[in-house]
């Protein structure tokens, strides 16, 4: 995969997780803040994001295995389970050394893998941004989206994922409502799914999704819902695309009557990269929440 330094400009580190070689951003010195990508994204989602914060804060944005430029070992070394990514979470945790309570920042599926490791240490949480994701179970009034059940239970949505990368290059589009990504970010997104042996992840995410009790993963999101409430005190900041297909205002309602005391900002013309659609406006809410958080924890 080529070095993308233009719309990339980071050096990146690398760190031995669980036996596999887990690729992260580190950027900037000041107080914590951890990004945590869904699929099929990977640390670039959160670029524009970095490069804003690292000025003023120390800015950790790992690629989930499978993911970005960390190993893509197969299914039969690497079981690709909500369970296995918040394990190697908390081994990257021990690992980068942060001295005081983070920000952590979570889009898609890093809201169910850094909140499941995160309500295993709340102490280690200053503050939360949610960027269109979840945390617990499907809410009774959503159903699953047809595209995502289909690529779930379906031979021809897993070979369409694994033969034609159908998942990521269909979400450069779709995941976008206000502006269409240029080609070099679309390409950019997809470069490190570049063939079937590096599409796994991709695939795996959305086979994981915990329904019921029957699903793996289920025991994970039940544990994790149950334990939210340890957050209700906590600074949050909600930026919310209104267009996500899939974490619409049905997720929203169901954050806001957990964390009632959150900030939110919903953006009625956005959809599920809502980093993309909105990066100017949720980057300037994201600093402003930082720097109020900060004078408030000051003062007290």
């Amino acid at each position: 995969m080529p070095i993308l330094s233009d719309l990339y400009p980071f050096q990146g580190r690398r760190l031995d997780i669980g036996g596999h070689e887990m690729h992260l951003l580190d950027e900037g010195v000041g107080p914590p803040v951890l990004m945590v990508h869904g699929n099929p994204t990977w640390s670039f989602y959160y670029r524009n994001l970095v490069l804003a914060l690292r000025g003023s804060h120390r800015v950790v944005a790992p690629d989930h295995i499978g993911c970005g430029f960390s190993s893509k070992p197969s299914l039969e070394d690497y079981p690709y389970t909500l369970k296995r990514r918040v394990d190697d979470l908390e081994e990257l945790m021990d690992r980068v050394g942060f001295e005081e309570p983070m920000t952590l920042v979570v889009h898609d599926w890093g809201g169910m893998i850094g909140l499941a490791w995160a309500v295993r240490h709340p102490e280690r949480i200053a503050r939360i941004v949610l960027l269109n994701t979840a945390a617990f179970p499907l809410p009774e009034s959503k159903r699953l989206p047809r595209r995502l059940k289909m690529v779930r239970n379906s031979r021809l949505g897993a070979w369409l994922v694994l033969r034609c990368n159908a998942f990521c290059r269909g979400a450069t589009r779709m995941a976008v409502t206000r502006r269409r990504l240029s080609p070099e970010v679309r390409r950019a997104y997809c470069a490190p799914y570049d063939s079937r042996a590096h599409r796994i992840a991709t695939l795996r995410f959305v086979q994981d999704i915990p329904l019921g009790p029957e699903d793996p993963s289920w025991e994970v999101v039940q544990e994790t819902a149950q334990r939210l409430a340890v957050f209700e005190a906590t600074p949050t900041l909600i930026c919310w695309g209104a267009r996500d297909f899939v974490f619409d205002d049905h997720f929203l309602r169901e954050w806001e009557r957990r964390w009632p005391q959150a900030q939110v900002h919903r953006f009625e013309d956005c959809g599920h990269y809502i980093l993309e659609d909105a990066c100017e406006e949720v980057v300037d809410h994201v600093r402003s929440f930082l720097a109020s958080e900060a004078v408030s924890s000051g003062s007290m």
